[in-house]
């Protein structure tokens, strides 16, 4: 690895007194080539480093624009259900969130943590404490100042078991209701349920159902989109759109743009539709398979960025067809994973290795031998098994940008080894059902391919879908030693110290294989060419803020 240069060493040196311990563990690791640049400024951002960011950041330097009347268009995915910070789940209604509402931080397209309501966050030795500044001046759509008690009571609102929230899926076991204490109005400790060195990331826009609410939100919210952005609600049409404006006492820069509108469309080739037909400027979770006229058109282009969002290819290791690891072993090896990036994403993801720790975490062990198509092997771990014959197996999955397709291509590769998948491919309402065991299709089925959207750190992928008592555990997956090993990863505030614990959980993942992860991809937006300045991340949120269309 590539050295950094020795003027970077020299700025890095002056930063020490106030990097503490962990901090200074990770400029040596970065002055001896074992941490990237990326890696260390992703590191810096989880401690709350600013001063280390500022450093290794580059500078960017941006022309004053002054607001226009302009009106952005969006052609978007229609909500899945009632837009609700607490329950939402579905990229049509987690972007909407995020037009009116802010989070404590921003982990933004390359990862990394910056400020946002939060000026400043610092855990304590063990990790199981941290504190959070929280940034004066600031006031939400109705006047309401913002402060200590309103961060208090969004996530007691979100921890509690009681409450429906979608975010319990992210915060058990990490924060419980009455973790959150206010120390003054805008001082905010968080006390862990254990160690967790990634902490940060939980409260940041990567947990998107944590937009600051009022102290006193009484639900309700498509009325109002209460909350403390650079735009506020218009209006909101159910199954319709929906209108944001400009808000003239934002604490920041003053949005761009006057208006941004959303029109809902039920699937993408409308919304592709609409962006040609000159309805949209934008349209987000773009997808090639359906898109050819979108990327060989100049009047649009196509962005992307990289993410861990991935499919999980389950098989439950409690039913006897899937019980043997060497039959999981064997379907893995089936599949020819390069073909599937060029084929279903034209080169836009890359492989996976069956294991939730994508390339674009710092912590994750490049070093693992990437599992590749070996027909021979597969038939003959099959044949040591006692399934020299194959067997029958039906394959249920979700109606969902490109699982279809993938599951076809499961169903091909399988019979190259004698295993015969039948498909059963539903709505995502059929397959998810109430997402418990006992009463959904996708906890339930012996195999089945699920779709996982971006996060910024693997904890959430590591402990829900795969620990013993995972609430998302399709494989039906119980390994004690791997139980152990992500808590000690949770645990862990040192990125090399995660590398060598996630260099065992990939270990130990390969030979159980109780998912197939085939590959990452990235997440795509298409839009007009004239349009400038949004940004968005691989959670597929977008912010209008800065955009301009130009003449």
């Amino acid at each position: 690895m590539k050295r950094p240069p020795s003027a970077a060493f020299d700025s890095l040196d002056t930063l020490r007194r106030d990097a503490g311990d962990y901090g200074n563990h990770a400029i040596d690791e970065y002055r001896a080539g074992r941490l990237t640049r990326r890696e260390l400024l992703r590191y810096a951002g989880v401690l709350g480093l600013t001063g280390l960011v500022a450093t290794l950041a580059p500078r960017t330097a941006r022309a004053a624009q002054q607001p226009t009347d302009q009106t952005l268009r969006v052609a978007h995915l229609m909500p899945a259900g009632a837009v609700d910070p607490l329950t939402v789940t579905d990229a049509g209604g987690l972007c909407l969130l995020n037009q009116t509402g802010e989070f404590l931080l921003n982990d933004d397209a390359n990862d990394r943590l910056q400020a946002a309501l939060a000026l400043s966050w610092q855990p304590n030795d063990k990790a199981d404490i941290w504190t959070f500044k929280l940034r004066p001046n600031v006031k939400f759509h109705d006047g309401q100042p913002f402060g200590a008690r309103d961060v208090v009571a969004t996530f007691d609102r979100l921890a509690d078991p009681a409450s429906g929230s979608a975010a319990l899926s992210v915060l058990k076991g990490v924060l419980s209701k009455g973790g959150a204490k206010a120390l003054d109005d805008h001082t905010v400790q968080f006390h862990l349920d254990a160690p967790n060195g990634n902490f940060p990331y939980y409260v940041s826009s990567d947990n998107y159902n944590a937009v600051m609410l009022p102290a006193n939100y009484a639900g309700n919210y498509e009325k109002s989109f209460i909350g403390t952005g650079p735009f506020k609600l218009e209006h909101y049409l159910p199954r319709q759109g929906a209108s944001f404006v400009r808000n003239p006492d934002y604490w920041g820069e003053k949005a761009l743009p006057a208006r941004v509108q959303f029109a809902f469309y039920a699937d993408e080739p409308a919304q592709i539709l609409a962006l040609q037909g000159q309805q949209a400027d934008v349209m987000g979770t773009f997808t090639v398979q359906g898109g050819f006229g979108i990327l060989n058109n100049p009047d649009f282009k196509v962005i992307g960025v990289r993410s861990s969002a991935h499919r999980q290819i389950h098989m439950r290791n409690d039913v006897p067809t899937f019980r043997d690891k060497r039959v999981r072993q064997a379907l893995a090896l089936a599949l020819d994973r390069d073909v599937m990036v060029r084929g279903l994403f034209k080169g836009r993801a890359v492989a996976g290795n069956d294991s939730p720790f994508a390339p674009v975490f710092p912590s994750t062990a490049a070093s693992m031998p990437q599992r590749a198509l070996n027909v021979a092997k597969a038939r003959e771990l099959l044949a040591q098994a006692g399934m020299a014959n194959g067997f029958d197996v039906t394959l249920t999955t979700e109606k969902y940008m490109e699982i279809p397709d993938l599951a076809v291509v499961v169903q091909n590769a399988a019979k190259a080894i004698g295993v015969r998948v039948a498909l059963k491919v539903e709505s995502q309402g059929q397959y998810y059902g109430a997402g418990t065991f006992g009463k959904s299709d996708w906890l339930d089925s012996p195999l089945g391919i699920t779709d996982y959207g971006h996060r910024g750190v693997p904890n959430v992928f590591l402990n829900a879908p795969l620990t013993s008592g995972g609430t998302w555990n399709a494989a039906h997956f119980r390994n004690a030693q791997y139980d152990k090993l992500v808590a000690d990863f949770v645990a862990t505030l040192d990125v090399a110290a995660q590398k060598k614990v996630a260099a065992q959980i990939e270990t130990l993942l390969l030979e159980e294989t109780p998912v197939i992860i085939p590959y990452f991809y990235d997440q795509l937006i298409a839009q007009r060419t004239a349009l400038q300045g949004m940004r968005f991340t691989a959670l597929a949120q977008l912010y209008f803020d800065r955009a301009t269309l130009a003449a």
